[in-house]
């Protein structure tokens, strides 16, 4: 029907966007996008035969990605695929445009990147331009590239250069991450769109379909990623000047107020474009032809609606034979739908052996082919929700083989573990070889996936050989299980939550019941540390654990909801609910941070007269100029946000910012770990002189062999010597290595956002507590500190913003150091946001051992390699819980919502933590113990 088409992708263009606000409806109040995008709305009223509007229904996961593989597959994604949003692979199944590119179509792309790299080579490449998709912070770069490249392309002249243009505008995406939907840069933005589309009616000529349609919504905050309704609900608004468009069924000229009203897949998409451009329908299509599209202008010609609806099910009937057989599906498979095919194929049969049918006839045609293809979705949605059982098996097994070990690490050695463990390793990485070899080899021989058969060969094979290599230290075993009040509340704490994370409802609300548990853990610490026999102990136990209440229940004041806590809580990290931006009263946060904090970091080390050398430097100078830098940073960005100075261009703003960042990151990773590497320990001598009073003399009787005694002189005291007084001696391991955590403490400080830094800020001083806490009660040898500083890196992992859903990660946190996309640097630094809390507290656990003990102590590596396996097993606990209930509970409507993103989070947050624990804390931990050593000798 038609030769030309402009597909035009408003990125995140949900479908309140483009309808008029009925203000009072469903209690919500105006907000900036009301009202803004009104041409959609405007042109399917009063010219319903050349435009209509529909809410647009995307599938989860909302990430742009894998919408657009649907988009043009008209195929459904899995969960999984949301991971590939960041590293897309050109897609191999049948999709629109290789269906263009083979029928000899020009395709010219402007605007988001990620279509290259899904059909690469697909497109013009005289008159393509791609831009960087993942900067939210710029929202104006890529939308006026495209509108700069679209409109010459639209002139007459131009017309012959190209048969289907895509247009990829990002702006309203990036405003909603970086700002929120309820911001006046939203409403500019839909202004711009309304402006844009407005162009290209009029540009358009009666041969070319104009297509307008949202990839994805977004959610109160500008994110999306999950599948809440907000995410979901996108918008579709198809236009030509052809007026062929219509409204059949009696429906009204009026589009829909509400997206739950006549809403339309988005993989409905792909028939409708194909057969209106005369393409084939690509083969792994489940959608149907969108009713509008082929109904005609006055709503009755079912005729073509009957010829399109047998087309898209023939098609489907052909691609459903053939996935049976290829996944050999029984016959129970396509027991619904196979008596709707002959229904439906009957229907059509009739209505073409009838001269003149009925328009009921024609009706209950179409319907038949519609009803086949709305039971083929769900059929598909159910089989593609399969489970590979043993596969699942496999891999618990593994992993609980694995924690299972970590455990006897921990807590079952009572010999030196620093001993033992390159036996381990030896072991380890011998069972994997052999036991990948081994997998290799079956899957070869056998009808099994070798890459199954590796990899369970390769996880099951080091889990043995590890298992042997505890074989010649089996006098040094003990079973870990809790001997202690406090190895019992620790272990009964993990076991609770473990237990819990089987519960919708107890995964919803985890950070509460975090602040639970660690409330309990500091009123015990309080009421252990007052029952201490000596003055001293009992005053430092009981002032840390009152300031680690304190600021424990402080933090908990930054909340960021999740949807399925409403309306029972109220965001507070951000400015308001429906905001990606902070408040303007949260810039003091990181002033106050930059005044106080090096000031109280201070005081612990003064207490034990630490406070020399380094030490000075790197608290009292370079800790807290960077942290002024990070307080202008963030003042810098809240301007720029709030446009505080309109004659400054923003590119200006943006290029201070990224300087400040990158000296800020400079200072915290370069010179910080110059200063970690080569510091000596932090210590102050003190020759105090002998005194210089006079000397007065006695008699001494001195026995003589054989004879009498006799008197001599001697002096009444003993000659004074000079004094050599060491000054930091009681903590020098402990101070000397905390200023690896302090290193990292600078750089996750500048990566959140104010209201985060805040609960960093009172994360790094609760861990301070914690030191002096388990040495007023001399627990370090027990689980308690590790344990604890696990939970806190999960409850502070909420406390900055987070949740355990994908539409709450701060992609923006990926450019304050960064103006571009930049590989591995975008990636890491979404990760030191994300899980900044859980990094801060695996790189403090060394100091737990090492706070106030002797210099010389021997066996201090055993201690720390002790610590550090306990506070990952906390995490290898969380995610073998988390693992197998998602396993068991795999056809829980929840599923995809709560479990599996809690699942894949403990998971992710356990691979983190070792490498953090080994790689950053268990090498750092050497380069303290050296410098010690250099000054006081090594323990025995």
């Amino acid at each position: 029907r038609f030769d030309k088409a402009v597909i035009v992708v408003v990125d995140a263009l949900r479908y309140d966007f483009a309808v008029p606000f009925e203000g009072g409806s469903g209690g919500k109040t105006r907000g900036q996008y009301h009202d803004q995008l009104g041409v959609l709305w405007e042109t399917s009223v009063a010219e319903p035969a050349r435009g209509f509007l529909r809410p647009f229904i995307a599938d989860p996961p909302t990430t742009t990605l894998q919408r657009l593989k649907g988009l043009t597959t008209g195929s459904l994604p899995t969960l999984v695929e949301g991971g590939s949003n960041f590293a897309g692979t050109a897609i191999d199944e049948d999709n629109l445009i290789e269906q263009l590119n083979r029928a000899g179509k020009r395709i010219v792309h402007l605007g988001d990147d990620t279509w290259h790299a899904l059909f690469p080579g697909s497109f013009d490449a005289n008159l393509t331009r791609a831009y960087d998709s993942f900067n939210v912070w710029d929202l104006h770069t890529v939308d006026d590239g495209v509108t700069e490249h679209i409109f010459p392309l639209l002139e007459p002249e131009m017309r012959g250069q190209w048969d289907v243009i895509i247009g990829h505008y990002l702006g309203v995406d990036h405003a909603g991450h970086r700002y929120g939907p309820d911001h006046p840069a939203m409403g500019e933005k839909l202004r711009e769109m309304d402006q844009v589309v407005g162009r290209m009616i009029d540009k358009l000529d009666d041969e070319t379909l104009l297509v307008v349609l949202g990839d994805h919504g977004m959610d109160v905050k500008g994110d999306h990623g999950g599948e809440s309704e907000d995410e979901v609900q996108a918008a579709l608004w198809m236009y030509s000047k052809k007026g062929i468009f219509g409204r059949g069924n009696g429906i009204g000229l009026e589009p829909p107020r509400s997206a739950k009203e006549r809403s339309v897949a988005q993989i409905d998409l792909v028939p409708t474009l194909a057969l209106l451009l005369g393409l084939p329908i690509p083969f792994n299509n489940l959608g149907q032809p969108i009713e509008e599209a082929f109904v005609g202008a006055k709503g009755i010609d079912y005729g073509s609606l009957v010829e399109v609806g047998r087309l898209t099910a023939a098609q489907i009937q052909r691609y459903q034979g053939q996935y049976s057989e290829a996944r050999k599906l029984d016959e129970d498979a396509a027991s619904t739908t196979r008596p709707l095919w002959k229904a439906a194929i009957q229907q059509g049969q009739q209505v073409e052996a009838t001269k003149k049918p009925s328009q009921g006839a024609l009706k209950s045609a179409y319907d038949a082919f519609a009803a086949y293809q709305a039971e083929n979705v769900r059929v598909c949605r159910h089989l593609w929700a399969r489970f590979d059982i043993l596969s699942m098996g496999m891999g618990i097994a593994v992993l609980v083989g694995s924690v299972a070990l970590l455990a006897a690490y921990a807590r079952a050695i009572t010999g030196d573990r620093a001993a033992i463990t390159p036996v381990l390793l030896g072991g380890g990485l011998a069972g994997l070889a052999l036991g990948a070899a081994a997998g290799a080899a079956v899957g070869y021989l056998s009808s099994a996936s070798i890459v199954q058969s590796t990899s369970f060969g390769a996880g099951l094979g080091g889990v043995i050989g590890i298992s042997v290599g505890f074989w010649p230290a089996r006098q040094e075993l003990r079973i870990p299980y809790p001997r202690t009040f406090w190895g019992g509340l620790s272990f009964l704490t993990c076991l609770l939550l473990c237990i819990g994370f089987a519960s919708n409802s107890f995964t919803i609300w985890e950070d509460e019941q975090l602040l639970f548990f660690l409330t309990t853990f500091g009123f015990l610490m309080l009421g252990s540390s007052l029952g201490q026999p000596d003055r001293d102990d009992r005053m430092l136990g009981t002032w840390n654990s009152v300031s680690f209440l304190a600021a424990t229940r402080l933090a908990s004041f930054s909340r960021l909801c999740r949807e399925e806590q409403m309306p029972n809580c109220r965001s507070t990290y951000y400015a308001s609910a429906s905001s990606s931006t902070s408040a303007a009263w949260q810039l003091a946060i990181p002033i106050a941070i930059a005044i106080f904090l090096p000031s109280i970091i201070k005081y612990f080390f003064h207490r034990t007269k630490n406070y020399q050398g380094s030490a000075v430097i790197w608290i009292g100078i370079a800790l807290r100029i960077g942290l002024f830098l990070v307080a202008g940073f963030w003042i810098l960005d809240a301007a720029d946000d709030g446009n505080w100075y309109p004659d400054l261009s923003k590119s200006l703003l943006k290029t201070t910012r990224v300087i400040i960042a990158q000296a800020v990151l400079a200072l915290a990773f370069a010179a910080g770990y110059a200063t970690y590497i080569f510091a000596s320990p932090f210590l102050a001598v003190i020759n105090e002189p002998a005194p210089t009073e006079a000397l007065s003399s006695t008699s001494k009787s001195v026995d003589v062999d054989g004879g009498p005694s006799i008197l001599t002189t001697i002096n009444a005291k003993p000659t004074a010597r000079p004094k050599l007084i060491i000054l930091g001696y009681a903590n020098t391991q402990g101070t000397r290595y905390l200023l690896l955590p302090l290193t990292w403490l600078l750089a996750l400080l500048l990566l959140q956002k104010p209201m985060g830094q805040g609960t960093i800020a009172l994360c790094f001083i609760s861990i301070l507590n914690l030191l002096e806490i388990v040495d007023a009660n001399n627990l370090r040898r027990s689980a308690l500190g590790p344990v604890v500083l696990a939970l806190m890196g999960s409850y502070y992992y909420f406390k900055t913003g987070h949740q355990a859903t994908l539409s709450s990660i701060q992609w923006e946190s990926a450019f304050i150091p960064l103006s571009s996309v930049s590989y591995p640097w975008t990636p890491i630094l979404v990760i030191l946001n994300t899980f900044g809390a859980q990094i801060l507290c695996a790189i403090a656990v060394p100091a737990i051992p090492l706070w106030k003990v002797k210099p010389t102590l021997p066996g201090l590596l055993d201690r720390v390699a002790g610590a550090v396996a306990t506070h990952s097993l906390v995490y290898g606990g969380f995610a073998v819980a988390t693992v197998i209930e998602a396993a068991w509970l795999r056809r829980h409507l929840m599923l995809y919502r709560i479990f599996m993103p809690r699942m894949l989070m403990s998971v992710a947050v356990l691979v983190i933590v070792e490498v953090v624990g080994v790689v950053g804390g268990m090498v750092g931990v050497r380069w303290s113990l050296g410098s010690v050593g250099e000054v006081f000798g090594w323990g025995e």
